[in-house]
C-alpha cells in the first residue's frame, strides 16, 4: 500500500476545527468560580491562552482547537464519588471534596465534609497547602439527588476499524465472520483515507459520550491512517492505546495481510509518529504491539513483534482461545505448541503488560502460565454471546485463579459501544454459567455469579491495571488522573421517584447499571479536561 502520509495531513488539516479562544472569568470574593450544580457553562481558568501545537512536538496540521492541550484549571469537585478500590468491594464516598490540579492529578481529597459546620471554599483554602498558589480556581457542586460521579471506564478491547458492522453478522461464527465480513471491509477502510477519518471520528466520540476515557484500540494493517486515528484521539481528547494490525499469514482472504518487512516497519514509523504527537509534558496517546492472533501470524512475525516489545518496553494486545474451531486450527498450524497460550509465550508475547483478549477456552495449564506471566484478560461477553463463541468462567479468573480481568467491547463482533453495556452484560453470562449446575448445587452456582461490584472493577481499575495504569487511573485516590464521568440517575431510560433518595447506594448504583445507558452519563473528564458536555 502506498505512502498515505499526504493524505493523513490533508484530512486533518481539512476537518480539524478552528481554535476558538476562551473568555477567562472574573475574580469573585472567593477566588474562584462558582459553578452551581444545574449550570452547563464552562470558563477556563484566568489567563488560559492557545497553546501552540508545534511547540510541543505536534506538527503545525494539527495547530487547531486539539482538546489535548486544553489548559486545566485548578478545580474543586463536592459531591458523591463511587469507586471499586479493591476487587469486590463497592465505596461511596459521600459529601466529598477532590481537588484537581492542572496537570490532571488528584491532589486534594476530603471525605464526609459536613457543610454546615463550614464553606467548602473557605474549608478548601484553609487546609489544602497549596491553595494559595491558586489565584483562580474552579469549583463544581455535584451534589443532585441521584448525581454521583465514577471513574471513567477503560475499554481493553475495540476494533475501531470494525465500528460500521455493528449488529452485522448474527448468525455468522468467528472464523465465517473474520473471512466475510471483517476483512473485506477492514481492506477497503485502510485504502480509503475519507471513509477511515469519518468511521474513525465516529468511534472515538461514541466511545466518549459513554464514559470510555481509555481505551486499547486496533485498527488495520495500514500505518499511515493507524497515525491518522492516534491524531484523532488527541483532538477529541480520549486516552488511547493505538494498535496498528499485524498479519503475515491470511490465507482465507489474502488481499488483506502484509510482508513481515513492511509490518515492521509500519510499526517503527507508528512509534515515532506517536512519541512525535504527544504534547511534551503528557503521553495520551501510546503504540501497542498487536499480532492480530496466532493464526494470522507467522513464527517470524510473532517472534520479531516480540523482540520489538522488549526492546521498547510497549504494550501488546492479542486474541486468545474465543472460538472452539480457532483453538483446533492453532493447534494445527502450531503443532509443536502444547497449547494456544505456549505459541505466545515462545515468542515473548506473554508479559505483564499484555492484554489478551476473551479467553473463553483456557485450559489449566494455560490459566497458570498466564497468572505466572502476569497477563490480563480482557472479557467480551457481548462478542462472545453476538456471535455464539461461548462464556468465559470469569469469577473463576478473578477469584480462584488471580487473575487481572478487564472489560471490552469488542466492536464489531460485540453490538455494545459502551463499557456500561459490556459490564450488564458480564453479570449475565455469569448468571447463565450458574444456570447450568444442578438446583442442588447452590454453592457452585453462587461462585460463579459476578457482583456489580464485580463488573464496575473490571470496567474501571480492572482495565487499568490491564493497559498498565493502575497506579494512576480506575479509582479516586491522590496521586491518580482525574479521569472520571457523572452520571445522573433520574434521565434517559431511568426513571425515579421522589422517595427513592433513600434507596442505598448499592441499588442504585444497580440501576443504574441494568437500566441506563450513555444518556445518563451526562459529563466526561479525561486527564482533568472536560471532554464531554451534554445537556
Amino acid at each position: 500500500m502506498n505512502n498515505q502520509s499526504d493524505d493523513v495531513a490533508a484530512f486533518i488539516e481539512s476537518h480539524s476545527q478552528e481554535y476558538l479562544p476562551r473568555t477567562p472569568p472574573s475574580d469573585n470574593e472567593n477566588g474562584c468560580k462558582y459553578l452551581a450544580r444545574t449550570s452547563n457553562h464552562q470558563h477556563q481558568c484566568a489567563g488560559t491562552k492557545s497553546v501552540n501545537m508545534t511547540s510541543v512536538g505536534v506538527p503545525s496540521y494539527m495547530d487547531k482547537d486539539v482538546k489535548c492541550t486544553t489548559a486545566i484549571p485548578y478545580t474543586l469537585y463536592y459531591g458523591t464519588f463511587i469507586h471499586t478500590p479493591e476487587l469486590g468491594k463497592l465505596e461511596v464516598l459521600n459529601n466529598t471534596l477532590i481537588g484537581v490540579n492542572s496537570e490532571g492529578y488528584i491532589d486534594f481529597i476530603q471525605s464526609d465534609f459536613n457543610e454546615d459546620d463550614d464553606d467548602p471554599i473557605y474549608f478548601f483554602r484553609n487546609t489544602y497547602k497549596n491553595s494559595g498558589s491558586w489565584k483562580h480556581f474552579q469549583f463544581y457542586d455535584l451534589r443532585d439527588t441521584f448525581q454521583f460521579v465514577v471513574p471513567g471506564f477503560v475499554d481493553t478491547h475495540i476494533h475501531a476499524s470494525q465500528y460500521p458492522n455493528v449488529g452485522v453478522g448474527l448468525n455468522i461464527q468467528l472464523l465465517d465472520w473474520l473471512t466475510k465480513i471483517t476483512f473485506p471491509s477492514e481492506n477497503a477502510l485502510g485504502e480509503n483515507m475519507s471513509m477511515t477519518h469519518q468511521v474513525y471520528s465516529k468511534i472515538i466520540k461514541k466511545t466518549l459520550s459513554c464514559g470510555t476515557t481509555c481505551a486499547s484500540y486496533f485498527t488495520t494493517i495500514d500505518q499511515p491512517s493507524t497515525t491518522l486515528f492516534a491524531n484523532l484521539l488527541l483532538q477529541y481528547g480520549q486516552r488511547g492505546f493505538v494498535g496498528k494490525v499485524c498479519m503475515d499469514h491470511n490465507p482465507v482472504y489474502p488481499d488483506y495481510e502484509e510482508d513481515i518487512d513492511s509490518c515492521m516497519d509500519g510499526m517503527k514509523t507508528l512509534i515515532d509518529d506517536l512519541e512525535r504527537l504527544n504534547p511534551s509534558d503528557e503521553i495520551l496517546v501510546k503504540p501497542i504491539v498487536t499480532p492480530r492472533f496466532a493464526l494470522s501470524c507467522t513464527d517470524k512475525l510473532l517472534s520479531d513483534l516480540g523482540k520489538l516489545s522488549k526492546e521498547r518496553n510497549l504494550n501488546i494486545q492479542t486474541h486468545i482461545s474465543e472460538n472452539v474451531k480457532e483453538v483446533e486450527q492453532v493447534k494445527q498450524q502450531f503443532p509443536n505448541d502444547k497449547n494456544y497460550a505456549l505459541v505466545y509465550d515462545r515468542h515473548q508475547l506473554l508479559t505483564e503488560k499484555t492484554i489478551l483478549a476473551h479467553g473463553v477456552y483456557l485450559e489449566q495449564e494455560e490459566i497458570d502460565l498466564i497468572k505466572q506471566r502476569k497477563c490480563s484478560l480482557s472479557h467480551c461477553p457481548a462478542s462472545n454471546t453476538f456471535i455464539s463463541s461461548g462464556e468465559a468462567p470469569i469469577k473463576k479468573y478473578l477469584y480462584e485463579d488471580d487473575i487481572n480481568v478487564s472489560l471490552g467491547t469488542d466492536v464489531s463482533g460485540g453490538f455494545e459501544q459502551s463499557i456500561l453495556g459490556v459490564l450488564k452484560q458480564s453479570i449475565l453470562v455469569s448468571h447463565h454459567l450458574s444456570m447450568k449446575f444442578e438446583p442442588k448445587d447452590d454453592d457452585k452456582k453462587e461462585n460463579v455469579k459476578l457482583s456489580v461490584a464485580d463488573g464496575l472493577y473490571m470496567a474501571t481499575l480492572g482495565g487499568a491495571k490491564a493497559v498498565g495504569y493502575g497506579q494512576m487511573l480506575g479509582s479516586f485516590a491522590v496521586g491518580k488522573k482525574f479521569d472520571a464521568q457523572l452520571i445522573d440517575l433520574d434521565r434517559g431510560n431511568i426513571d425515579m421517584f421522589s422517595w427513592q433518595h433513600t434507596l442505598p447506594w448499592k441499588d442504585l448504583i444497580a440501576k443504574w447499571v441494568f437500566s441506563g445507558d450513555d444518556r445518563n452519563c451526562i459529563k466526561v473528564w479525561c486527564n482533568g479536561r472536560l471532554v464531554i458536555l451534554k445537556n
